[in-house]
């Protein structure tokens, strides 16, 4: 860990416990903040550096009871006191770019003269967020945990969950100011070395001034960063990271951020939830069809009513058409305005809703969906028809909440596409998403791999979830080194003992 501050050169320290100390004085100059202690003790001098509310004061106060209460008349050395001092994490380093690093980030660095090396002891403050559900991946069933934006912590929730010699912690300080840590983790007798070295190739390639949260890192090391789909999966809750882990994947971990990166990430996870797989099986499947389907009704209900409406009325029966230009009759704007206008205002009142406090949100999305949509209605501003397709249109959005922007986007698209050529318009934009799903790829992973498969080994944990006794085999697409996760057998029927 000391590590991430060195440089390829770098100054020493000197043996001159004032030299040091003028040394950092120039590079902190008027911070109040870093905190200078010096105490003589016989033949002894000893100096205390730290950053004020970095560093716990009780255990400053522990180490400084420590020294002075060392019963040696001869010269004290690093040495000694690194045996001696009631500290786990304890080190020394003769490096000054690591010292001042140290200073930074929470550790008391302890100076003695004539000696051209530091103590370093981590005493870093633990004022973190308490572990609690997270509010962006609610279940029913299932862990309450979730990540924090402690490092630390975070990397407890996973060993405890899997105490396994194989799970490997890589480290690494990313930023040219902030120098944040960044923890790639996976499990080395399962994940792919091709899927490993390519993420450390790319986190080795970044160069920017600071990382403050993990959506920087996706961004820097994505596929394609144009596209709308992400290709980098992202996480609140630890249950879902192991299970990754346990598959071949290889996670990503930033100091700061409650959001873990799971690499690959594959279209067909979107409409997966970590509850499908604490639920029966069949409920599992039939909630992961209903996401399918919404993702469909989704992106393409506004274009298929406008190509119907304006194109093929021949496909709609008699009475239907009939009673949508009735609804129709006295609206001053063509059908398209209407479903431009009326989607674009959903969006507005979701980003509204989503960003106001939860209890004003909330009465903002009341307002706008009843009031707004039915005085709308009333005024002849837009049709009965519109609104309902509009609400259609936005409820079944929620059902995937990992393709909000990536269906916002295509379903403009291919409205524009419909508004124009009918529904010929409407499968020229499907075919224009589908090809873009089809090239992508994750970490050389094809994005939509299996995704439409009809074999049985492939389907099993993906538009459905199979049961668990019949999931024997990790997704072979990620090149796990070991494929085999479930030996157990098929539950037999037992023995009535009436």
């Amino acid at each position: 860990m000391f590590g991430f501050f060195k440089k390829e050169k770098s100054q020493k320290l000197s043996s001159d416990i004032y030299e040091n100390m003028k040394l950092i004085k120039t590079i902190f100059l008027n911070d109040k903040t870093i905190i200078f202690r010096t105490y003589h003790q016989d033949k002894n001098t000893f100096m205390l550096i730290y950053s004020d509310g970095m560093v716990k004061t009780d255990y400053i106060n522990n180490i400084l009871e420590s020294i002075i209460n060392v019963n040696i008349k001869d010269k004290i050395t690093i040495d000694f006191l690194k045996n001696h001092l009631p500290s786990a994490n304890i080190q020394t380093s003769e490096d000054f770019d690591e010292v001042i690093g140290c200073i930074l980030t929470g550790y008391v660095v302890i100076l003695i003269n004539d000696d051209n090396r530091a103590l370093l002891i981590k005493a870093k403050e633990g004022n973190t967020r308490n572990i609690e559900e997270p509010p962006s991946e609610s279940i029913i069933r299932g862990p309450r945990e979730g990540f924090t934006e402690s490092l630390l912590i975070n990397l407890s929730l996973i060993r405890r969950r899997i105490p396994h010699k194989d799970l490997k912690f890589l480290f690494k300080s990313i930023g040219k100011y902030t120098k944040t840590q960044i923890c790639i983790a996976y499990i080395n007798s399962i994940a792919s070395e091709k899927i490993i070295n390519e993420v450390i190739n790319r986190l080795d390639d970044i160069n920017i001034d600071g990382i403050l949260d993990s959506g920087y890192i996706a961004e820097l090391i994505c596929d394609n960063p144009f596209c709308p789909f992400q290709t980098i999966g992202a996480t609140e809750r630890p249950d879902v990271a192991c299970a990754k882990l346990l598959e071949g994947r290889v996670i990503i971990l930033v100091d700061g951020s409650p959001f873990v990166l799971t690499i690959p990430y594959l279209f067909i996870e979107s409409f997966q939830s970590c509850e499908d797989y604490y639920v029966n099986f069949i409920f599992a499947s039939f909630n992961r069809i209903l996401r399918i389907l919404g993702f469909i009704l989704t992106t393409f209900i506004p274009s298929l009513y406008i190509s119907l409406v304006n194109f093929h009325q021949e496909l709609l029966p008699t009475p239907l058409v009939l009673s949508i230009t009735a609804a129709r009759n006295g609206i001053p704007f063509p059908t398209v305005v209407e479903a431009f206008g009326m989607i674009f205002l959903f969006e507005i009142l979701r980003e509204a809703g989503t960003r106001l406090p939860k209890p004003i949100g909330q009465a903002v999305s009341i307002v706008g969906a009843l009031i707004i949509g039915d005085a709308a209605v009333t005024a002849r501003f837009v049709s009965a028809p519109m609104v309902i397709i509009t609400a259609l249109t936005g409820i079944t959005e929620f059902l995937i909440p990992q393709l909000t922007w990536a269906v916002i986007i295509y379903r403009f698209i291919i409205l524009l596409f419909s508004s124009f050529f009918g529904l010929y318009g409407m499968f020229f934009g499907i075919l224009i998403m589908f090809i873009r799903l089809l090239s992508l790829k994750s970490f050389g992973v094809p994005y939509t791999l299996h995704t439409i498969s009809i074999d049985l080994q492939d389907i099993k944990d993906t538009s459905i979830r199979g049961p668990w006794w019949a999931m024997k085999y990790r997704p072979i697409i990620l090149g796990a080194k070991n494929v085999i996760r479930n030996k157990s057998q098929k539950p037999k029927e037992k023995i009535n003992l009436e």
